[in-house]
């Protein structure tokens, strides 16, 4: 990878930026931590420090104020992801607000990319986040499978990625979206006239200098990875689904992603004003940490390092007992006079995505902290939390027969009121 870009131009769209093909748009800090759309590590055993990544990528922190404001507009209380800043930062969520105010129409637009069978439990996160936000705007949502990413950087066969992402798909839909509102697509199925004109449209807009910039890519990598980015950006436009959208090409467009994909849309939100779009606007996550802990990455090929959507109860159960970081102290007696550690502690942090009783989390907390709740029994918490959400998840995939896979999986027209 090059080396990281300077302070200055992080917070400012591409076109304002000064790069050369050593700078590369990246949070990568004296600190150890490194956030780009394929690397995340931190040195840290809290994980990213947020704060900086917000000055860094020029977004805007979801504060208190923001927060009363979805509340207002909504008449709902907010997701607890969003109470507990699991959602931290936005790019125009005000001006989503504005529209939705005003009665005029916006789109949800998120995906995955589909590198194993099985998601885990980190990649419900943005689903989960995505589903309320549906239901609470009541606005349509596409879902990009991003096999051909995949198979770029995996080195995974078109195919074999193809039928990952049906798999995933399969997974996604057991979240709950709803099949009128709802379309989810495989980039290398849905490849249509006006999704590519969208792609060919940005590309003519991003040379590639500047795409080594931005994803720090070397002249040795494929060409398909340097076209890649106009793919994941075409989504973000109306235009790009005339079964939905018919003639409204400038239907706005709100993303919930991890801050970690913010490279791709910057780049999107340089080239709207060119094509005579609208900007995307962004509301960012931050990491789901692996159970090693919050300086560790979680992997597809490490079946210790998540809880897995298809893993057993016993499974579950071993995985946090044997594998969670503990913030919990050498014995029993020094863990009663000194305390645990939240920050730190992946029973604990766990628990902050998934036990959605405000009162009951912050129990939780001040007992670990003052040691009358042991590491063992803290665990055991999370076990029954998160075992019924895995096992739930399961009974409803189950319900994802082919049937209802193609009825979602097939581009038709949604409801959306102009």
């Amino acid at each position: 990878m090059a080396q990281s870009s300077p302070v200055k131009g992080l917070g400012e769209e591409i076109s304002s930026v000064q790069l050369d093909e050593k700078d590369v748009l990246k949070v990568e800090e004296d600190d150890g931590d490194v956030v780009d759309p394929w690397n995340v590590t931190s040195k840290s055993l809290t994980g990213v420090d947020y704060d900086k990544l917000i000055k860094k990528f020029g977004s805007s922190k979801i504060d208190q104020e923001l927060i009363a404001r979805i509340e207002k507009v909504t008449g709902k209380k907010v997701h607890h992801l969003l109470r507990r800043g699991v959602f931290f930062s936005h790019r125009d969520m005000h001006t989503i607000l504005n529209l939705f105010e005003q009665g005029k129409p916006f789109f949800l637009y998120t995906g995955r990319g589909p590198s194993s069978d099985s998601m885990h439990l980190g990649h419900l996160i943005p689903f989960m986040f995505t589903k309320w936000l549906q239901d609470v705007f009541d606005v349509p949502l596409v879902i990009q499978l991003t096999d051909d990413e995949k198979s770029l950087w995996k080195n995974i066969k078109p195919e074999d990625a193809k039928k990952l992402a049906y798999q995933n798909a399969k997974a996604i839909i057991a979240c709950g979206f709803k099949l009128d509102s709802t379309f989810i697509f495989s980039d290398i199925d849905f490849m249509n006239p006006a999704f590519y004109l969208n792609i060919l449209k940005i590309q003519k807009l991003v040379n590639g200098t500047t795409v080594k910039a931005i994803f720090g890519l070397q002249d040795c990598d494929s060409v398909g990875k340097f076209s890649f980015p106009a793919i994941q950006a075409a989504p973000s436009f109306s235009s790009t689904f005339p079964l939905i959208f018919g003639s409204q090409t400038k239907v706005p467009c709100l993303i919930p992603c991890a801050i970690d994909q913010d490279p791709y849309f910057r780049l999107t939100r340089d080239v709207a004003p060119k094509l005579g779009y609208v900007k995307p606007a962004l509301m960012h996550s931050t990491f789901f940490p692996a159970l090693q802990g919050a300086n560790t990455k979680m992997s597809a090929s490490d079946l210790n390092s998540a809880i897995f959507l298809n893993d057993t109860p016993k499974q579950i159960k071993n995985k946090v007992n044997k594998h969670a970081y503990s913030g919990g102290q050498a014995t029993v007696e020094e863990h009663r006079e000194k305390g645990g550690n939240c920050d730190v502690d992946i029973a604990y942090q766990y628990l902050t995505f998934f036990l959605e009783d405000d009162e009951k989390l912050e129990q939780i907390r001040k007992d670990y902290t003052s040691g009358a709740l042991l590491t063992g029994e803290l665990k055991k918490i999370l076990i029954d939390t998160i075992t019924p959400i895995v096992l739930q998840h399961q009974e409803a995939m189950k319900q994802v027969n082919e049937e209802v896979l193609r009825q979602y999986m097939t581009p038709r027209k949604l409801k959306f009121d102009f």
